[in-house]
Formats: C-alpha cells, structure tokens, sequence
C-alpha cells in the first residue's frame, strides 16, 4: 500500500485555464445585443410618443381640426369616428386674411371658442362647425406665421387658392365646393371675420322648417352699379348688369342650403361668371340657379337686439368698423353676449 504524506493528501489538483472566445464570436455578439436593445427602445418610442394628428384633406385644401373627430367625444357631436363627412345642421366658413391675426384673436377672446375643446363643445350644443379659412401666400414668412397659427389653435379651413382680395369670388367658390366636400351639412354659411355673431341664434335660424330646398338666406340689397374705378366697389363688368344691381346678399354673412352648395361643388372650372365684388358674384349665380330668396335682417343688425343674429356697423362699414376693438366692446355688453336666444315671446 502506498504512503502517502500529509502534503500529498491535502493537495488540490489546479483549475484547468478558461478557454477563450473567439474574437469574430465576440464580435458578432456585440452586435446582436446592440440590435435587440435597439429594438426594444424602438419599439418603446413608437408606442409611447405623441402620435401627430391624422390630416383630412379636399384636394390640397386642409381641414386642420377634423382630427379632433377620431376623439372618443367625437360620436356625441354627430361627427364620423371614421373621418369621413360629419353630419351638421351648418357648416360656418370665417373668411380671413393673413393681415386679419388682431381680427381672428378678437373672435377667439369673444363668441369663437379659443381651444378645440370649446369648438368641440359649440359644435356639441348647436350642431355648428366652425373654421377660419384662409388662402395661401407666396410669401415664406406670411406662411410660416400661419403654420404658427394653426398649431396652436387647429381652427382653420387652409385652400388652395392665392390669399388676395381682387381674387375674392374664386376664393368663396372654392370655399363651397370644398366645404361639401368635407361636410354633410344641411346649410353652408359664409361670414366674414369682422361681424359679432350669436351662434345659437344661427342654428335657430338655420333649424326652422322650410318648404324650398333651393334657399339663399341673407340681408338682401339692391343698389347702383358703381362704374368709376377710382370708387371701391368698381365693377368691371357693370355693363352687363346696367344701372342697377339685382337683389343679392349682402357679403359679410349669407347662408346656402346644401342643394345649392352642391351646384356649385359640381360645376365646371371657368363655367361660372366672376363680377368684382364677390357678394354681387354669389347673387348672379342665385338668380341663375332660381333659388329661394330669403331676406332677414337679423344677420345685418347694427346693434345688439333680443333677436340680432349678426351684428355690424351697417351700411356705415363692410362689417365692424374697427373691428378688433368693436368685437371686445359688444362682448362686454350683456343685450350682445349673454340675452336668451330667444325673446320671451318666441319660448
């Protein structure tokens, strides 16, 4: 039997070495670890950033607010969740201008809601949608403020058609066309951005049974054709209308029921005669197409009454006479602001 010593017996045998990992294996691994981590945060990303608004769109002309539509308030207001064409009592078309910013921020601190919230909300109470619309410029900077615009208050109808005040009848024209295109709205209204206006009054009015499909709502006018180019309403083509104007709506606010509206959104380019002044434009094609005219001097009140709709410094102004401060002004009084809609006779 072997001896062995005390050393001998206690003696641990040595760890064999590690045997080391090829360098390209190294490598590889690195790169697949880079790649799941990476993918990951991705994923992470995606899943937990803002997500833009979806934009609807009429050709190039851009609804910037339908988005709020795809919201899960949006099925009380009659809107489409899909965001397809809303059903509406009216649609209201603002008309403005690049120059008009002090005028758009009156009616935002007034009766136009500042947020989307409170459009959503106007829209809710008197099944009204509301947008400003405005063309485009060829000047960067004019645009790059819009976009600015835009951003913060999602409350414009952008066109397709030059910004530019001779340009007028194209602009309102494109403006119908699109708005049936993006709306299934019962009446199209098209107001300008300098008159104090009762949204609940408007859907009174527009909500009244009525027993002529074919209807041209407004303040209705007649008057001499101006034919001196150095006066403001200078008409071009006067003589094709003679000494007097027919009847027609005066521009600062006229409503189209939607037979009309979708006469115009079907009609040929170029078809169409064009005047000087757009509301005289709107009323050669009333008289055309035989609508029903409506006359109610409630959308041309000068002052604030239980029963004014719109409210404007006529015949003195186009609208408001300086109407960033007028808007203000009326607001403050409670006959313009905060009346019944209705008179205590009508409820």
């Amino acid at each position: 039997m072997p001896h062995y010593s005390k050393t001998e017996k206690t003696k641990k045998p040595l760890p064999l070495p590690h045997a080391r990992l090829p360098l390209p294996l190294l490598l590889f691994s690195a790169f697949c670890l880079f790649i799941g981590v990476a993918g990951i945060a991705f994923y992470l990303f995606a899943v937990l950033r803002t997500k833009p608004l979806p934009v609807f769109r009429c050709g190039r002309t851009e609804d910037t607010f339908r988005a709020f539509y795809a919201l899960p308030n949006a099925r009380r207001l009659g809107g489409d969740a899909s965001g397809d064409r809303p059903k509406l009592l009216g649609f209201v078309g603002i008309q403005t201008g690049f120059s008009s910013v002090d005028r758009r921020a009156a009616l935002r601190s007034t009766w136009f809601p500042s947020d989307p919230d409170g459009l959503l909300r106007l829209e809710q109470a008197t099944s009204l949608a509301f947008r400003f619309v405005i063309g485009r410029s060829k000047d960067a900077k004019k645009m790059a403020e819009l976009e600015k615009e835009v951003e913060q208050y999602k409350d414009f109808m952008l066109m397709d058609v030059e910004e530019e005040y001779q340009k007028l009848p194209y602009k309102t024209l494109a403006y119908f066309k699109a708005a049936f295109e993006l709306f299934d709205a019962e009446y199209y209204v098209k107001a300008d951005d300098d008159i104090y206006l009762r949204p609940d009054r408007l859907a009174t009015l527009l909500a009244k049974e009525r027993s002529h499909s074919l209807t041209y709502i407004g303040c209705m006018k007649k008057g001499p054709v101006i034919t001196d180019p150095k006066l403001k309403w200078f008409e071009k083509s006067g003589h094709l209308i003679g000494n007097e104007y027919f009847l027609h709506a005066y521009g600062p606010i006229y409503v189209l029921s939607a037979e009309v509206v979708a006469s115009l959104a079907i009609s040929r380019n170029n078809s169409l005669r064009m005047f000087n002044n757009e509301d005289v434009t709107i009323g050669s094609w009333m008289l055309a197409m035989n609508v029903h005219h409506e006359d109610n001097r409630a959308i041309c009140d000068p002052r604030c009454t239980p029963t004014s709709i719109a409210v404007w410094d006529i015949p003195k102004c186009s609208g408001l006479c300086n109407p960033a401060t007028r808007m203000k002004e009326l607001h403050k009084i409670s006959m313009c602001s905060k009346s019944p809609t209705l008179p205590p006779d009508d409820r």
